[in-house]
């Protein structure tokens, strides 16, 4: 039994034919039909360079987030399942301070890995996708962390090995324009030997295939179009999936798993979908990986789990999703939130089945397990062998982190009570993007730029770090300052007011009927609001798109306007005026933004790339930067008063017969009511996320 055990696994494994030769060669078994193997497919997504549990913007611990802390779940999810592949979503490269030292103030050689990707490396990865902020720092930059030639014109890898991820990298839906080619392999194909399962109870090795595809959103081109066009080329994932599911199977794939680096969007299908993963389950995978979204899919199992996140609630039920025991049209689907916060985990059984692997849809489980998993309560630890990999990265992102900036404030800039009109993070921003376009247009010497110089120029951004990560996520520069002593700011201070330095500052032409319909996409952030209701409600249920929360400022507050959350999305924004005079649907602004809402990113109607006028080489955040210290050398240089006080929007005032509540971060009830924002009346206890459920009083 012994031997026949041993032949049949190297039979399995590709390594003997079923008749060797010779009238004395053993006839070999077919796998016995009935064969199982169980196994787990574990993954990360949207890590954005949080190797350790630590926040770089406020240079304080932070053990609710940290790939040092996902390996504790890896760990523990290796021990229970012997058979199993660890992958990565995408969304790696950018997201903190320690990725914008090593892409931008030093970036590294061509011999020196990524920090993530050493702390990856370590954790033996069996395969990565890519996410869109992949691109952020331009092809080149990819090209060396990666070590892989694209096969473009004008981008051009280092000579030699440079440092780069130990596992295989796939791309399945992004072309050279030139080659026609994929720049990254399109799949990979991991052939992995696991302990199998006989029908009589006995165990043997055989060999699983596991074929491997990832998807970008479309809308890279759109985001990224400063490093990518004309250079690479995007495919609808449907259209690529149905091009190399085949394939795969064809190469003898016994398991196909897509990395798709979007959320489920179950309107009809296009290729053009920047959240599509929902249209892959047709394709023939057998697997879903997402991400993109920062969510939890399906539902945490841990005592005390956040609840269901209202955007998956609210699918139709023709849609067949089943966000509790996460399944999508039936096929297994995991999105493990972002940052390293948790672990996806789709453990599978396959039985052996008229000559082929077939996945046993009853024995299949789904979980995004969190740091909490063990008892609902405390955070797993650290593994302890993850910072020693990067620790001179970790201290030279924090020298960086605290570089003077020479200038101070007499205020703290935050942003958790942004959705509760607090602009004291948000107005400076606006204030640099306005002055930097009203200087353009009256010192260009382009004749058709130099014709806008009479048009209002207004501006917009968006509280980036209010709660979209959980309650550590929120912007807080100078915290603790008292107004008694100016305090000086620090690189990291820019980088915490804005979060995303790829964004590039474009402005755009619009109408006045434009600019409505741009506010009330931005008003869907809340919920609608029933005054009659006794009920406790929720004034902003999903925070997962708060980047889309944009907030208008012009000079003098010469623009104002309210909203109605009583009101139906779509109906909310009243009382728009400029310069004391409501805005007719014929006037015209120009916008100072973001090259990533100027190009359609947001889904704000009409704001699509046709209505830009002006593409700044300049990051959005070095714009601001750049303004910071333009400021002059008073004592303190940015101040309540001129900063972070212009409060251009409110509420409808109404009363309601129930409690209304924000969640936030616990603990700053006192600077809401330092910062002007009346209508903060309380702080009350933590939700099941760690958020504190502020009492909101719509009627102030």
């Amino acid at each position: 039994m012994k031997t026949n055990m041993v032949m049949l696994a190297a039979l399995a494994a590709g390594g003997l034919t079923a008749c060797s030769g010779g009238n004395d060669a053993p006839s070999l078994p077919a796998i016995p039909e009935g064969t199982t193997i169980t196994l787990a497919l574990m993954e990360t997504t949207d890590l954005h360079s949080n190797v350790l549990s630590y926040n770089y913007y406020g240079l304080n611990d932070d053990p609710s987030l940290g790939l040092e802390r996902t390996s504790t779940l890896i760990q523990a999810a290796r021990a229970e399942n012997p058979n199993n592949i660890l992958l990565d979503d995408g969304d790696v490269v950018q997201g903190t301070l320690l990725a914008d030292l090593q892409a931008v103030a030093a970036p590294i050689p061509c011999g020196t890995t990524l920090a993530v990707h050493k702390a990856m490396n370590a954790l033996k990865y069996d395969a990565g996708g890519m996410g869109n902020h992949e691109f952020n720092y331009g092809l080149p930059f990819l090209s060396q962390i990666t070590n892989t030639d694209f096969g473009i014109p004008g981008v051009s890898k280092p000579a030699g090995a440079c440092g780069a991820p130990s596992f295989p990298l796939v791309l399945s839906n992004v072309t050279g324009v030139a080659s026609q080619k994929p720049i990254f392999q399109p799949y990979a194909m991991l052939g992995r030997d696991f302990t199998a399962i006989l029908p009589d109870g006995n165990k043997l090795t055989l060999k699983l295939n596991i074929g491997v595809m990832s998807f970008v959103p479309p809308q890279i081109l759109e985001w990224d179009q400063k490093n990518l066009a004309g250079k690479v080329a995007v495919t609808g994932v449907q259209e690529a999936a149905k091009q190399y599911v085949p394939e795969l199977r064809a190469k003898g794939a016994d398991l196909i798993v897509a990395l798709s680096h979007g959320g489920l969007d179950t309107a009809p299908y296009s290729p053009k979908m920047e959240n599509g993963s929902y249209h892959l389950t047709g394709t023939g995978i057998d697997a879903l990986m997402i991400g993109h979204s920062h969510l939890v899919f399906p539902k945490g199992k841990e005592s005390g789990a956040a609840p269901l996140d209202a955007s998956f609630a609210a699918f139709p039920a023709s849609a067949k999703i089943d966000a509790i025991n996460g399944f999508v049209n039936d096929v297994p689907t995991v999105m493990a939130q972002s940052w390293g916060r948790r672990l996806g985990i789709i453990k599978m059984t396959l039985a052996y089945q008229g000559g082929k692997w077939v996945v046993q849809p009853s024995k299949t489980t789904v979980e995004s397990r969190g740091f909490k998993y063990l008892d609902g309560t405390s955070n797993v630890k650290a593994d302890p062998a993850i910072a020693p990999l990067v620790a001179g990265e970790h201290a030279a992102t924090i020298a960086y982190a605290k570089q003077p900036l020479g200038i101070s404030t007499d205020f703290e800039m935050s942003a958790y009570f942004a959705l509760a009109g607090d602009v004291s993070a948000i107005q400076l921003v606006n204030q640099a993007q306005l002055s930097y376009v009203k200087n353009l247009l009256a010192t260009t010497g382009d004749a058709t730029l130099a014709g806008y110089k009479n048009i209002p120029v207004i501006s917009c951004s968006a509280p980036f770090k209010a709660g979209r990560n959980g309650p550590s996520d929120f912007t807080d520069v100078a915290a603790g300052a008292s107004g008694a002593a100016p305090i000086g700011l620090q690189v990291r201070n820019a980088g915490d007011l804005y979060l995303y330095g790829n964004n590039n500052l474009q402005a755009v032409k619009i109408k006045g009927s434009d600019l409505k319909a741009w506010l009330e996409t931005a008003a869907k952030q809340f919920g609608q609001i029933d005054p009659a209701k006794t009920a406790e409600q929720d004034l902003v249920p999903v925070y997962n798109a708060i980047y889309n929360y944009d907030v208008f400022y012009a000079e003098n507050n010469a623009l104002t306007y309210q909203i109605d959350v009583t009101k139906a999305v779509g109906k909310r924004i009243v009382n728009l005026s400029y310069l004391g005079k409501p805005v007719a649907d014929a006037d015209d602004f120009i916008v100072a933004t973001n090259d990533y809402r100027a190009g359609g990113g947001g889904a704000v109607p009409g704001i699509d790339g046709s209505k830009t006028v002006f593409k700044s080489p300049d990051a959005n955040q070095a714009v601001v930067s750049s303004y910071l210290q333009a400021l002059g050398s008073k004592a303190v240089n940015v101040t309540l008063a001129a900063n972070g006080s212009a409060k251009s929007w409110s509420f409808v005032k109404v009363s309601t017969a129930g409690p209304v509540f924000l969640r936030s971060a616990p603990g700053h009830f006192a600077l809401a009511q330092k910062s002007g924002v009346k209508n903060v009346t309380a702080e009350g206890g933590l939700d099941s996320s760690g958020f504190a459920k502020y009492a909101i009083d719509l009627s102030k």
